[in-house]
């Protein structure tokens, strides 16, 4: 994670502003000692792509609305 004094910061804030936007987080130091951190927002909707995509890796699809104790017509022949 970056740093990135307060002086820094004020003179640069728009390009701060916009590396925060493409996601980086970076700390905010007055006289050397960190006093803020600047975070990108969360994005609920990529943030739900990313827990779907890691739960299909594991799922197991399954026919859900076919009990398994009947016999199909279909398999009678």
């Amino acid at each position: 994670m970056d740093t990135i004094a307060v002086s820094e910061l004020r003179s640069n804030l728009r390009k701060v502003i916009l590396r925060v936007e493409r996601g980086e987080t970076l700390e905010i130091t007055s006289m050397g000692k960190v006093v803020a951190r600047l975070v990108p927002p969360e994005n609920a909707q990529q943030e739900a792509r990313k827990k779907l995509k890691d739960v299909a890796g594991t799922a197991v699809l399954h026919d859900v609305l076919s009990p398994l104790d009947v016999q199909w017509e279909a398999g009678k022949d």
